[in-house]
């Protein structure tokens, strides 16, 4: 499958302070490669360099070393930026303009006619779940959440093959992310390729193909989330949950005492979560629950989270 964002040694300083300057570097030799159609993770925590490498690829700011192509050309070259789509952290629109003038500006700016404009916007606003009684409303009326569903529609509003994404479920409830995780899903259908940051990682084990981690400006880590679990796959890898309801947690507490394994039991509104390092010991544990008069609610394995890996990866140091 060919690449259509290609990143070599992308490097970027800034320089601080007033009257002894120095160079900062925000972005460390970056060089990865995203293929047509995927969802692509990039994470990182704060001042990692994400947002660097976003504004870098979308020549907001330019690059003291390296470069990067997409969809093959060089990323001065204008004409490529009609053929992708941008949603950044803290989009700002022109606050007396409705949703709709507002998606309609950009599509003329990508030169639909008026009638074609006007269709693409309801389109579009539909599609990112922006109430039609809201579409004539001004922009300054509207909540972080309805701006960010503005602002999704804005980065597609001229069919793009790639989309850069930066926090998109910022703002939004829950529903809204279930929305945009659809329609991210639906975009990967149609082979768009997505350049996605996210701090929301449920979002991003759910939706992403491959993940790179960042770290103080350089890569840490890239690959599937599974081979990223493996890294740090151990003993802990064999560790169970066992939830269940009783009205005494304690009880369950008292019973479990006397197992020989290891066993940790942590009460819950209603019930008791019992976590065990080692998945040969279930049958025992179930059987003392059984007796407790408890309800089984559910058996799971305790694998790493990948919260536990993005500190993990985070914190380590930087891999070669």
């Amino acid at each position: 499958m060919s690449s259509v964002i290609e990143i070599e040694n992308l490097t970027k300083d800034y320089e601080v302070g007033f009257w002894r300057k120095r160079r900062v570097r925000a972005l460390d030799n970056l060089t990865l490669t995203v293929a047509q159609g995927e969802v692509f993770g990039f994470l990182g925590a704060n001042g990692a360099g994400k947002t660097t490498t976003l504004k870098l690829l979308m020549r907001l700011i330019y690059p003291t070393a390296g470069c990067a192509r997409i969809l093959g050309r060089d990323i001065n070259d204008v004409s490529m930026h009609r053929r992708i789509g941008y949603l950044p952290e803290q989009p700002y629109f022109y606050d007396y303009l409705s949703a709709r003038e507002l998606v309609e500006y950009y599509a003329e700016l990508f030169g639909y006619k008026r009638a074609a404009r006007r269709q693409r916007a309801a389109e579009l606003l539909a599609r990112v779940g922006l109430e039609e009684a809201a579409w004539d409303k001004q922009l300054r009326r509207f909540s972080k959440g309805m701006l960010q569903r503005v602002g999704l529609a804005q980065a597609l509003v001229n069919d793009p093959e790639v989309v850069f994404l930066d926090e998109p479920m910022s703002g939004l409830d829950p529903l809204g992310r279930r929305e945009v995780r659809d329609l991210i899903a639906s975009l990967r259908a149609k082979g768009v390729t997505v350049f996605l940051c996210s701090h929301i990682l449920s979002d991003i084990e759910v939706l992403c193909d491959r993940v790179s981690v960042m770290r103080g400006g350089r890569l840490a880590y890239i690959g599937t989330i599974h081979a990223l679990r493996e890294t740090g796959a151990s003993s802990d890898s064999h560790r169970m949950e066992i939830t269940v309801a009783i009205a005494e947690a304690a009880s369950i507490e008292r019973n479990l005492s006397s197992l020989a394994p290891p066993l940790k039991v942590v009460a819950t509104p209603g019930g008791a979560r019992i976590e065990l390092t080692n998945e040969h010991d279930v049958m025992e544990v179930l059987a003392v629950v059984a007796r407790c008069g408890a309800r089984l609610v559910s058996v799971n394995p305790l694998g790493s989270s990948l919260e536990e890996i993005f500190v993990r990866e985070t914190k380590a140091e930087a891999r070669p």
